[in-house]
């Protein structure tokens, strides 16, 4: 058996390694920084927060500030955004039968912007929702940039081909992304933050950031990871899969509302962070195969590690200077997608 053959075949390889990979990125990305963490002292400092045990007199405490209050609230938060872009991803690129496909060329990483940007801008506020609000608005913004993507995709090509979805996403990016710099030129003090979050960052980030990602990350992965087997059907095309007993339009929908909330929820947190959604389940699928029941929760743990170590190279490759996580993602997203679209082409 060829070393490809037992990489796609050995799930529990495939699992472990993955896992091994995430723990590892954790651990490197809270132990480097201008005050080097010893590991040990990062796991029991983990190890005391996880079981509520107290460590005054194992761990100095100046790591324990660095670690609790800042390295790992950030880290985690990475981790938290880089597997929500990840699934996404892999949930489009298999509904459209496409690894070109990810939530930012589809221009929902732009809706979601838009949403988060009009958000602050205008400092909306909804009672009911309160700390949820950008989240929500976000996601609503992203839900509403895909449908009306696969609206106008449509009526331009009754087939949707998926080239034609790409291209009407990449229209709706641009028209979005001029709305944003609209919104930036008449904006006034809240410039930085709004920049900030257009660069992608999860610099500056506490806790409750963490708290307001988590319940969307659980709910979108969960219906994605239901949906894997339909994906899997919907790969060989949409009249064999309700060949097969889908339900393909309400599992579109499903997919679509999920890959929405993951990718809105990120972008209200981190901001617009692209390719990740695209290069993570390219190389998962790579690796470890195309099936979508395995291929979901592998894009989850390798897009975690992914963003991880692309934060801690963002904040130490020229320190003291720290770089936006979206100018290193597009530095190694835009050659994959170049690479990707000659090998299609080759086909």
């Amino acid at each position: 058996m060829s070393i490809r053959n037992f990489l796609k075949n050995n799930h529990v390889f495939a699992y472990v390694s993955a896992l091994a990979c995430l723990i590892v990125s954790m651990l490197t990305a809270i132990s480097v920084g201008s005050v080097a963490v010893p590991v040990l002292d990062i796991v029991k400092i983990i190890g005391a927060h996880v079981f509520r045990l107290p460590i005054a007199d194992q761990v100095d405490s100046m790591y324990v500030n660095i670690v609790s209050q800042i390295r790992l609230p950030r880290v985690l938060l990475a981790g938290l955004v880089g597997a929500s872009l990840a699934i996404a991803g892999a949930a489009f690129q298999g509904l459209l039968r496409n690894p070109l496909a990810d939530p930012y060329i589809l221009g929902v990483s732009s809706g979601a912007s838009v949403g988060a940007v009009a958000t602050l801008f205008f400092n909306l506020s909804i009672p009911l929702l309160g700390l949820y609000t950008l989240p929500v608005l976000s996601i609503v913004a992203a839900l509403l940039t895909i449908l009306l993507v696969l609206f106008f995709a449509r009526r331009v090509d009754r087939t949707m081909r998926v080239e034609t979805i790409i291209l009407t996403g990449i229209i709706f990016s641009s028209f979005l992304g001029s709305f944003i710099s609209l919104i930036i030129a008449l904006t006034g003090d809240e410039l930085q933050q709004i920049m900030g979050w257009l660069l992608g960052s999860v610099s500056m980030r506490g806790w409750s950031y963490i708290g307001i990602i988590v319940p969307f990350f659980i709910v979108g992965s969960l219906l994605l990871l239901v949906s894997s087997r339909e994906l899997n059907a919907m790969s060989f095309g949409e009249e064999r899969a309700q060949h097969l007993g889908v339900d393909v339009a309400k599992r579109k929908l499903v997919i679509l509302v999920a890959g929405s909330i993951l990718t809105g929820a990120a972008v209200a947190v981190s901001g617009a962070i692209g390719f990740v959604g695209l290069v993570i389940p390219h190389l998962t699928r790579r690796l470890w195969g195309p099936d979508h029941v395995h291929l979901l929760p592998l894009s989850i743990l390798t897009g975690a590690g992914f963003l991880m170590l692309t934060d801690l190279i963002s904040r130490t490759i020229i320190s003291p200077t720290v770089l936006p996580i979206g100018v290193i993602t597009a530095l190694i997203g835009a050659p994959v997608f170049a690479l990707i679209l000659m090998q299609q082409r080759k086909t």
